[in-house]
This record gives C-alpha cells, sequence and structure tokens, in this order.
C-alpha cells in the first residue's frame, strides 16, 4: 500500500482506491467551504456518518467572504466552534459618503444581551480552519465525521434510493455510493452543471475589483463606502474596511465592458489602491497586495433545492451580490436548517418530505436575500438617467435630513430570514412579539449563568412563567426548560404574562402559546417532522 496522501483536510485514504471497494455512507457532501463543513459538523454532532469530499487540499486562498453575521456566529456556538467571534474584527459602524463628503454613518448596535456581536471580519480561509479544528475534536470524541482532501467527484449516476459517484484522487480513481448527497460546490458547482441545472433570476452590467491589502494605517475599524468617490480610478463607487493581520478589503466598481486580465494585473491594481490611499493619508503607505479579483453582480438562484436524492446549499443553490454579507451568512443558515432535517430523515426518524420542508425554507430565505441584494444593486449602479437623478437626489438630500437617510442602499447588511408560511411551522396562539412569531430565529439573552441560546439543545419547550412538561411526539422528545420571565419579557412576552415556545434543533420557533397544552405540543412537534 502506497503512503498516505497527506492533506490538511485528512489523510487521503489509498485503501479505497487499492481494493476498489464500493462503499455507502449515509451523507456525502461535496466541498469543504464554509457551508459544507458546517453541515457535516452538525450532522456528526448527531451521530450521523458525514463524509465530505473536496478536490482541494486545504482551505483556500484569497479572503473571499469576510463578514460573518450574528446568527451565523450563533450557529457555530452552537456547534461548539466557539471563540470564532474574538478571531475577528468587530465593527459596528459605517460610512456613506458622496464624493468627499460624509452623507451619514449607521451604528448596528449590539442586540442587547446578545453574546456576539452583530457582524466580525475574517477572512474564510480562517472561517474554514476554525470550523475544521472543531471537526478534529469532534473526531476525537467519536463524531462520525471525515473530510477527505484531494477528491474530486467527477461523474455521478442517480440509482433511485442512492447516488453513485466517482472520485478522482492523486492515486486514481474510486466508486463510492450515497444515500443522500449535498452539493456545497460554490458557484460554478460542477455537480449542478452534471445535472444540466441553472439558475434563473438576473446578472447586472457591472463589475468590481477586490483589492486585499496588508499595510499599518490610520483607518478606524469601520465599513466606509463611497458613491462617486474622489479618487480616481475607482469607478461609481469604492468600499473599504478591515480585516485581521492588518489586512485590508478593499472594491472599486469598474463597469461591465472590461479586459479582466487587464485589471488584474498588478500595475493596474496597484494605481488605483494608490489613488484611494493617497487621497485619505496624503501620502501611500507601504502595502502588500495579498489578493485580488473582480466579480460580477448576480442575483439568481435554483428553481429548487432538491432534486430527488441531490441536495443544493450555499453558493451552489444561490447568489447574490456581495454588498450585504449575504453569501456565506446565508449558506451557512442552509446548512443549520438542512442538518437537523437530514439526519431525522437518514435514521429513519422521519419521512422524506422533511427534506422538502427544507428546500421551502430555503428557497423563500433565498428570495428575500435576492430582493434585498437587487434592490442595493440598483440603488449604487443605476442604469437610467431616471435612477441616477433619484439616488443623487437621495444622496444630496440625506446629508440634511434624516428621513432621506433610510433610502440610501449601499448594501443593506444580512439578517435572517423568518420563515412564514413553510410547512412545518405550527400556530400562533400567542399576542406575543412578531420578532418571535413561527419561523424566527429565537434572540439570545442574558440570563444569569449563561446565554438563552446555550439552553436551547435539541427540541426545547421554553416555559415562560409558566409549568410544562417534556413531550415526545413521532419518537422525539422535547424537552422543557422553565425559566423566569423577566429578562425574556421584550423578546418573547410582549404584553403576555407568560407563554411556551416550542424551538427545535437550529433554534427556530416552530409554534407557541399562552399556556402548556401537550396534545397541542405533540402536533405541532409531528408537523414541524413532516408526520402530519
Amino acid at each position: 500500500m502506497k503512503a498516505r496522501y497527506a492533506t490538511e483536510f485528512t489523510l487521503y485514504p489509498y485503501a479505497a482506491v487499492e481494493r476498489r471497494e464500493v462503499v455507502r455512507h449515509p451523507v456525502v457532501i461535496v466541498g469543504a467551504g464554509p457551508v459544507g463543513l458546517t453541515l457535516a459538523l452538525d450532522l456528526g454532532l448527531r451521530g450521523t456518518p458525514a463524509l465530505v469530499l473536496d478536490d482541494h487540499e486545504g482551505p483556500g486562498s484569497g479572503s473571499k467572504a469576510i463578514c460573518f453575521a450574528q446568527r451565523t456566529l450563533d450557529i457555530c456556538d452552537r456547534l461548539g466552534a466557539r471563540g470564532i467571534a474574538d478571531m475577528g474584527v468587530t465593527w459596528k459602524v459605517g460610512r456613506v459618503f458622496h464624493r468627499d463628503d460624509e452623507v451619514f454613518a449607521f451604528d448596528l448596535q449590539p442586540q442587547p444581551g446578545a453574546r456576539n456581536p452583530a457582524f466580525v471580519n475574517l477572512q474564510q480561509p480562517k472561517f474554514e480552519k476554525a470550523l475544521m479544528d472543531r471537526i478534529r475534536a469532534a473526531q476525537a470524541e467519536g463524531a462520525p465525521i471525515e473530510v477527505r482532501g484531494a477528491n474530486g467527484v467527477v461523474a455521478q449516476e442517480a440509482r433511485g434510493d442512492h447516488v453513485r459517484l466517482t472520485v478522482d484522487t492523486p492515486d486514481g480513481p474510486y466508486d463510492l455510493e450515497a444515500d443522500w448527497l449535498v452539493a456545497c460546490d460554490g458557484a460554478r458547482s460542477p455537480t449542478r452543471e452534471r445535472m444540466g441545472l441553472d439558475f434563473e433570476g438576473r446578472v447586472f452590467e457591472d463589475n468590481f475589483l477586490i483589492a486585499d491589502v496588508r499595510m499599518t494605517a490610520d483607518f478606524p475599524s469601520e465599513r466606509w463606502f463611497w458613491f462617486e468617490p474622489p479618487f480616481e480610478g475607482s469607478g461609481a463607487s469604492a468600499l473599504l474596511h478591515k480585516q485581521p493581520d492588518d489586512v485590508w478589503r478593499i472594491d472599486f466598481q469598474l463597469g461591465w465592458d472590461i479586459d479582466r486580465a487587464a485589471e488584474l494585473r498588478e500595475d493596474r491594481v496597484r494605481a488605483r489602491v494608490d489613488e484611494m490611499l493617497g487621497h485619505r493619508l496624503g501620502a501611500v503607505p507601504d502595502y502588500d497586495l495579498v489578493w485580488t479579483s473582480i466579480y460580477t453582480f448576480q442575483c439568481r438562484r435554483m428553481r429548487t433545492f432538491r432534486h430527488r436524492r441531490v441536495l443544493f446549499a450555499g453558493d451552489s443553490a444561490h447568489q447574490v451580490s456581495p454588498f450585504g454579507a449575504r453569501g456565506a451568512n446565508s449558506g451557512v443558515q442552509d446548512a443549520d436548517a438542512l442538518g437537523w432535517r437530514l439526519d431525522l430523515v437518514a435514521r429513519g426518524a422521519a419521512p422524506e418530505a422533511l427534506i422538502d420542508h427544507y428546500a421551502a425554507e430555503r428557497e423563500q430565505a433565498a428570495d428575500e436575500n435576492i430582493l434585498n441584494s437587487s434592490r442595493a444593486t440598483d440603488f449604487m449602479t443605476p442604469k437610467s438617467g431616471a435612477a441616477r437623478r433619484y439616488r443623487d437626489a437621495v444622496l444630496h438630500l440625506a446629508r440634511d435630513h434624516a428621513f432621506a437617510r433610510p433610502l440610501i442602499n449601499s448594501g443593506r447588511l444580512s439578517v435572517p430570514c423568518r420563515y412564514a408560511g413553510t410547512p412545518g411551522l405550527g400556530p400562533d396562539a400567542l399576542d406575543g412579539p412578531p420578532g418571535t412569531a413561527p419561523g424566527a430565529p429565537c434572540p439570545d439573552v442574558a440570563l444569569e449563568g449563561g446565554s438563552l441560546l446555550d439552553r436551547l439543545d435539541g427540541w426545547v419547550l421554553l416555559a415562560l412563567g409558566t409549568a410544562a412538561e417534556d413531550v415526545v411526539s413521532a419518537g422525539v422528545a422535547a424537552r422543557a426548560v422553565p425559566l423566569p420571565a423577566g429578562a425574556l419579557r421584550d423578546h418573547y412576552l410582549g404584553g403576555a404574562p407568560c407563554a411556551v415556545y416550542l424551538i427545535r434543533p437550529d433554534q427556530h420557533v416552530v409554534a407557541r402559546w399562552p399556556g402548556f397544552d401537550p396534545e397541542a405540543v405533540a402536533r405541532a412537534i409531528a408537523g414541524a417532522i413532516g408526520r402530519c
């Protein structure tokens, strides 16, 4: 047997190639980015074996996604990947400029009592490494997770109740089978292309240049966005914000009809960066170009995220323009919505129809993200004279009039979707706050001895100011967690004296009532897992 081929992800098992064995796996995930690793960790911690295949040998190069939202950080905390927020640059102030003038600033005040900030900036490879570190720790504790680097899927065939895959490796190909295949293989998903599937939506006629620059500069840890920036060569808009390790992300709008190869030449990139830094600092400091890339604004998604035994998540399922931080964050939320459902189905504790609930929810979330992203793109890059006059009038008015400032859209920042009208949600029998209606993610609240989200582990009945008992329905047990109502009143009670919430494993609300009714809870659980 040859020596194993070491990758940053794991050791590639040559034995599978040499024996030509075909092994059946409950879940195979293609792609070891933030989405694939989050899903594998979620499944493995629940005891469902997850195999991740990636054609790379470790986390990718370049910062790529850098802005991770509170909801993503909460999901990572739930999975035991704590401390990611401490690795990043926390920011909450954003400033919007029109030419040289500051139009207004916004402050993302942290949610009172929340353990995580609204956003942190952290390079995607560092985020992936943190997830891999957690996976290794989970593996040491017996979690059935395997991540194979240098394993590229090159063929697939649907076979009724499973999918047959051919995987290429440094030592040759081998075949395996998957009860469920989850494509987390990015915007150019080979899985999607092999199936002849495509996106529906808009491609905007504009390109943006990313330049990650390492330097020591006297810029605050804030998000700065310019409309019609005063420095030459920046196009119609520009963006600047900080990452760890003294790296700064700069985006320049280039327009549509460009020569990509020419724009990525180091001298052209440096000319643009020099103009920006010289204008802001008076002199150009020494800096290194860490990474450059060009992207096109796209707001598109697949028509459906489930195709029998093949599921899609993250950029393989949907794309949005990067302003607003909806890419990686929405992908991690895809994994969050899929993990507990796929675990139940793989174990035979729920019908396959439960996977359709995942598709319905995340298709709704994708539509919401696409709508917000499209609005931001239309405002940032107006394509008609009327649209430009509207935008410029808003920017002019916003300097002196507060009513115009909410109309400025430089990339409205990502917030989690509050599912509405999707399958599996129970009744809303409580006259409670709209922010915790069925379908909403649970907001965090500081409690004595810790955080509310720390207590929402698995299926939970949150009993506020009243009594509740554990309930078992359709083989799923909901654990009652009684808590005093005081600290939770604003988010969970409003004017109600007491409440009972049914919360599912991804910490979204299923249903809520003014009191405990075990039969009503049992029906809500059965509905949430697709059994009625």
